[in-house]
Formats: C-alpha cells, sequence, structure tokens
C-alpha cells in the first residue's frame, strides 16, 4: 500500500494563531445567511426583525433569529428592545461588525472576478 504524501503548507500559513484565527473568520460567516445578514444590516441600518426577514427572501423566522443570536453573540450584531407597546426589536451593527464591510466587499469583488475566469469571459 502506498503513503500518501502529506500536505506542506506555506511556512507563513502553519503558525497555529493565525490558523486559527482564518478557522475563527471563516466558522463566524459561513452559511447561507451570515453574509447576506451583515450586508443587509450594513445597508439598511437599524432595523426590525420582520423587515430583515423581507429583505431576506427565503428566510424562515427561527433561522433568522438563530442567525441574528450567533451575530450578537459574536459581537456583531447589537439587538436593542425599545419600551413601545407591543415591544419592538431592532437589530444593528456593531461598530465591530462594522468592520466587515470592506471584507465582504472584498469578497464580492473577488468572486466576481472568480466567476468570469470561471466562465471563460
Amino acid at each position: 500500500m502506498k503513503k500518501k504524501t502529506p500536505v506542506v503548507l506555506d511556512i507563513s500559513c502553519t503558525r497555529e494563531d493565525e490558523l486559527l484565527a482564518a478557522k475563527d473568520a471563516v466558522a463566524i460567516l459561513s452559511g447561507k445567511w451570515k453574509i447576506q445578514l451583515i450586508t443587509t444590516l450594513n445597508c439598511g441600518g437599524a432595523l426590525q426583525f420582520m423587515e430583515i426577514q423581507r429583505l431576506l427572501d427565503g428566510i424562515g423566522p427561527k433561522m433568522l433569529a438563530r442567525e441574528l443570536q450567533d451575530l450578537e453573540t459574536n459581537l456583531l450584531v447589537e439587538r436593542t428592545v425599545m419600551d413601545t407597546k407591543p415591544v419592538t426589536v431592532k437589530y444593528e451593527l456593531t461598530e465591530h461588525g462594522k468592520t466587515l464591510e470592506r471584507i465582504i466587499n472584498d469578497m464580492r469583488q473577488w468572486g466576481g472576478i472568480h466567476r468570469r475566469k470561471v466562465m471563460g469571459r
């Protein structure tokens, strides 16, 4: 039986802290809705739950609640309960969450370039 050759990473990427940081970023932003949700809040400012759900076509209330809670846990979204009747809850990006705007924009630009390259344009 032939031994598999181990994958050798570039030495600059083998430092454990860099790998863990990249893993954390991917884990926080992964999934179908996270980047769409962050982009929606970035463009829309403070939004109510139902406003977000209307803007994110196809997301169910349970999934939206889960995604918002996860982003809140990671200090990217702030949840504010308004003293109204009925109670109104608004969600908005924190200052830390707003730092993702440049990263998401870079990903969008890369995605466009990649799509054109793969499609042969």
